[in-house]
């Protein structure tokens, strides 16, 4: 036999379904049943209705479900566990490894990669336009450049045959929340990562002083020829995307990569990690909003 809940008619004693307020539960079922059809009844069960996080009426609305589904965010930050479906999701994501390619509102694939508790974009970020479809500034001239202060991108001198290989060089404006119109550069579900979020990825690789030799990709055509204590063994695939300055010129294709976080450092400058051609460090620094990095996003 198959009941909808909720279906049934009111009596006076009752509460309309509708009504109820499911930010109060949990609400359960109690089931009772006479066999011989009359109203002796007996208990035949007890079940919670496990689906009411879905059906939340309070004025804290569901900004998002997560990744796994297990669990409902709630526009005032809060978290709900939705009961019995986390049980039923896979374990934690694994620890190394590739994961599943992920796609740019361009159309631009990337590989993503596994890193301990993170999962990373394996390849430099080489987008046009925010995940809303609006577009990036694109500056070629040095002095636009160094005046700007909105976000803005460019491909390595002005040559776009570095894209391919290296992707698109963006100012910090770019990524700044403040600045941009609270908009996104990485694909729905990503981000650009915070300093702290940098930290734990060179952290787990067993810090910055060796971090790096594990996360520059061994190669004599992206790098050159002296690519020091590179092995890549954590498959980020660290890139010499080269670096625009200030006043617009560009240096280092090659030899030095290096990557924004979302942190701000000072009012003009914010926090960035690299990767050099001499050795395998990691180094933390903070350069000027208006320089030139690459971007790697990192999964929400």
């Amino acid at each position: 036999m198959s009941i909808a809940i909720g279906g049934g008619t009111k009596d006076a004693s009752s509460t309309a379904f509708a009504s109820i307020d499911w930010s109060k539960g949990p609400y359960f079922v109690q089931t009772e049943t006479d066999v011989s059809g009359g109203t002796n009844y007996s208990l035949s069960s007890v079940s919670q209705l496990l689906s009411v996080p879905y059906a939340l009426t309070s004025n804290n609305g569901i900004s998002r479900v997560s990744v796994t589904g297990d669990s409902l965010v709630l526009t005032n930050g809060k978290t709900i566990i939705i009961p019995g479906i986390s049980a039923a999701n896979p374990k934690s994501n694994p620890t190394s490894g590739y994961g599943p390619n992920i796609s740019d509102v361009d159309g631009n694939s990337y590989k993503t990669v596994y890193i301990g508790t993170q999962h990373w974009m394996a390849e430099n970020l080489k987008v046009y336009r925010y995940n809303d479809q609006t577009d990036l500034k694109f500056i070629m001239d040095n002095a636009e450049w160094e005046n700007n202060n909105l976000g803005a991108y460019c491909f390595y001198n002005n040559d776009d045959e570095f894209i391919s290989k290296y992707g698109l060089l963006y100012n910090w404006y770019a990524i700044s929340p403040s600045s941009n119109g609270n908009k996104n550069v990485c694909p729905t579900g990503w981000h650009v990562p915070t300093d702290a979020e940098w930290t734990v990825l060179t952290d787990y690789l067993g810090g910055a002083s060796v971090a790096g030799s594990k996360m520059k990709e061994v190669s004599i055509t992206s790098w050159s020829t002296d690519n020091t204590d590179a092995t890549n063994t954590s498959l980020f695939t660290g890139l010499p995307g080269g670096y625009r300055y200030e006043n617009g010129s560009y240096d280092w294709v090659g030899t030095y990569g290096s990557w924004w976080s979302s942190t701000v450092y000072k009012v003009d400058s914010a926090w960035a990690h690299s990767l050099r051609r001499f050795n395998g460090i990691v180094n933390r620094y903070y350069p000027i909003k208006s320089n030139g990095l690459s971007i790697r996003c990192l999964k929400d």
